[in-house]
């Protein structure tokens, strides 16, 4: 008896159509189900009312001469010929740009460290942590105030423990002012990128340490090695928004010296403030805008670009 044999399989006709994807289903009335779509919509939209409208029409009014009371009128390119001949403006340019590269050379480091000695799991390290999170918890305005008066000369911090390394007019000297408002920022704003990298460390692999602790790594070696490279992309996350935020720091900077002694720390988001709001000159003060916008887009497409974030690979592949 011969076993059966299994049927052959039959040739590929050359005519044949090669098969058709699914269609996608449809609803009553022939509408294609699009579940992801309709959920942006709501965002979208507010995004587009909120956002992407205000912004056309500070473009719009760049290119006018209005003082916020009567009827703008056009002038073309003048106001952006204004803004870039103006001594005060251009030197609001370079307080902005030395502010944010001293902002972060200050932040990055402190924040880093601090949150990875936040990541443990000690006691006394999550007592610390609670401490480090108050500044956080505080108004702009709160801070503002209160190191306003701590930093006055007659009294505050300056006749506190009678050191004379400490009576200082800080917000009131012109070398000094700039760079109490950096640690005054710092201060501020620290705490929130420890807490990204506290996030960051604890989301590593326990085996990663293991395996190079096996490996004779020390601690020192292990951060280089291990902690850094995986956290690229909580890295990237942090110094954008420390970059990009340094462009809007406006609050504590107007309640704690309004931009002066004279103009040593009037920043550009407070020179765009005071040229409309006090000077009634809408038209240069919405270049401003502009600039700021167009700075603060470039800087994150940049900071993602040579990151190469933009691929989204997983950060723990291979553990």
């Amino acid at each position: 008896m011969t076993a059966p044999q299994a049927p052959a399989a039959s040739a590929p006709q050359e005519n044949q159509e090669p098969p058709r994807a699914a269609r996608p289903t449809r609803r009553r009335g022939g509408l294609r189900t699009a579940p992801s779509n309709w959920l942006l919509a709501p965002a979208l939209s507010f995004f587009g009312v909120f956002a992407v409208l205000p912004l056309l029409g500070v473009v719009v009014l760049s290119f006018f001469a209005w003082d916020g009371l009567g009827t703008p009128t056009f002038a073309g390119l003048d106001a952006w010929f204004t803004v870039f001949q103006d001594p005060v403006t251009l030197n609001a340019m370079k307080l902005t740009l030395l502010m944010t590269l001293l902002c972060y050379a200050v932040q990055f480091p402190l924040s880093l460290l601090l949150g990875a000695f936040m990541a443990g799991h000690q006691r006394y390290r999550e007592v610390f942590s609670v401490l480090y999170f108050l500044p956080l918890l505080f108004s702009a305005a709160a801070v503002g105030i209160a190191f306003k008066a701590l930093l006055d000369p007659n009294f505050g911090i300056s006749r506190a423990f009678g050191l004379d390394i400490l009576k200082q007019d800080w917000l009131g000297s012109s070398n000094l002012a700039f760079y109490t408002l950096i640690m005054v920022i710092s201060w501020s704003f620290v705490p929130f990128h420890s807490l990204l990298y506290q996030a960051g460390i604890r989301q590593i692999p326990a085996s990663m340490y293991e395996a190079a602790t096996l490996d004779g790594a020390g601690r020192v070696r292990q951060f280089f090695s291990v902690t850094l490279p995986q956290l690229k992309y909580t890295i990237v996350t942090s110094s954008t928004l420390m970059l990009v935020g340094s462009l809007t720091y406006f609050d504590l900077i107007f309640i704690l010296t309004g931009g002066g002694p004279g103009n040593a720390t009037r920043v550009l988001p407070l020179d765009m403030y005071l040229t409309g709001f006090r000077s009634y000159q809408m038209g240069p003060a919405s270049v401003l805008a502009v600039i700021l916008i167009l700075v603060g887009v470039l800087m994150s497409l940049g900071l993602n670009k040579v990151s190469g974030s933009d691929a989204m690979e997983s950060q723990m592949e291979g553990a």
